[in-house]
């Protein structure tokens, strides 16, 4: 998903995958199953909403959105900071 507007079509429970997130992709958030950003931290938007909701996240993965391709079935532990295509 490249941006917030093309989440029309964003099923609840799919994972989320994205460069990085602002303000704009909170709506899409409470739908994830999990979040993965390329780039983001600890304090990055995508890592504070996906904490206040409980959700999964994998943030600062360098290259989720070049690996990642809709369809695919991935495992996300934001315990252990890892991202598995199944």
């Amino acid at each position: 998903m490249h941006s917030p507007e093309e989440g029309a079509q964003f099923q609840k429970g799919e994972i989320l995958v994205t460069s990085q997130t602002d303000i704009a992709w909170t709506p899409l958030f409470p739908r994830a199953g999990a979040i993965v950003t390329d780039v983001g931290a600890p304090l990055s938007h995508a890592a504070i909403v996906a904490r206040e909701l409980g959700i999964p996240a994998v943030v600062g993965c360098g290259n989720a959105t070049m690996r990642l391709q809709t369809g695919d079935r991935v495992l996300v532990d934001g315990g252990q900071g890892v991202v598995m295509i199944l």
